[in-house]
């Protein structure tokens, strides 16, 4: 019998599908939501000590395979949050905390005030585009931060750590290892790319109001089998491959680059909420015409022989 089953750091995933981090996340209602479109975990939308607004609308828009995204992080901070997924058990799914901070204690400090919401590994996003004072804007994607942040992490929970990375890295492997080093326990690849930028030619101005934005959607996907081929040959910790995964092809494709987990996001405005299962039964469907009866035989085949 096919299977599509996995287990990611000691998560029993009905599939290797998993909801990123800012679509979607904000609610465990949106959230439910989405495990009930057949998601295999879920992830929270980034959580930052203090509140957030974020930008000024518009703050996304779309055209033909790129989505663009300038959002800002904007979150209620982490007493709201505390609140607001106080019970997500009742999501029914594995569900991934999300943190953000300006520096290494503020990480920490949002990780011991959520200590007490279940959920089943924390992830770091190191790699923002587009917002000043996080992510690459401030410096966390080099090897330096990377290593000071995951570590500062490492000694505040003993959840499972994700640490999520940004393609725009050029000694992206020297990160992951890093990251690796520092006790990271698996690595997501990764965020939106860019910054990038459109302009309104009617009006002759950008379209977003934070100018530049986060790049996303089907036409990133190359980048991304890319950046999870690549590190995949220099760690040994398990890889998501978030960017661009829109059908059960392109999840196919990030897994025989090496991905175990399978981050989807914009997917869902490409083919709606029920995205995930559509991605999953195309999964199958190519397995059962390939002869193959579960992911063991598909992960990092790309760089066998």
């Amino acid at each position: 019998m096919i299977t599509i089953k996995s287990d990611f750091l000691g998560m029993k995933l009905s599939n290797p599908l998993i909801l990123a981090s800012g679509i979607m996340g904000i609610s465990v209602g949106s959230m439910k939501k989405i495990a009930d479109n057949g998601a295999g975990a879920v992830t929270i939308k980034s959580i930052s000590k203090e509140e957030r607004l974020g930008h000024n609308n518009p703050t996304m828009f779309s055209f033909g395979d790129v989505f663009m995204n300038a959002v800002g992080y904007s979150n209620p901070g982490m007493i709201e949050a505390k609140k607001e997924f106080s019970d997500i058990d009742r999501i029914g799914v594995p569900v991934i905390g999300s943190v953000i901070g300006t520096k290494a204690d503020d990480f920490v400090a949002v990780i011991e005030e959520l200590k007490d919401i279940k959920f089943d590994a924390i992830e770091i996003p190191l790699s923002c585009p587009h917002t000043p004072g996080f992510g690459v804007l401030a410096g966390q994607g080099t090897p330096e931060a990377t290593y000071r942040i995951t570590k500062a992490v490492r000694k505040a929970t003993r959840l499972p750590i994700i640490i999520k990375l940004s393609a725009n890295a050029p000694d992206l492997t020297i990160v992951a290892k890093a990251a690796e080093k520092a006790g990271a326990d698996a690595i997501n690849m990764g965020n939106t790319h860019g910054p990038g930028m459109r302009i309104d030619i009617d009006s002759g101005k950008p379209i977003l109001d934070f100018k530049v934005g986060g790049i996303s959607g089907p036409a990133i996907t190359p980048v991304t089998v890319r950046c999870v081929y690549d590190i995949y040959e220099s760690i040994k910790i398990p890889i998501i491959g978030t960017g661009g995964i829109t059908t059960g092809r392109d999840a196919i494709e990030m897994m025989m680059a090496g991905a175990l987990g399978l981050g989807v996001g914009t997917g869902i405005y490409y083919r709606g909420f029920d995205v995930f299962k559509k991605i999953a039964n195309e999964m199958k469907d190519w397995m059962k015409k390939k002869g193959h009866l579960s992911l063991k035989e598909i992960i990092g085949v790309a760089h066998e022989g």
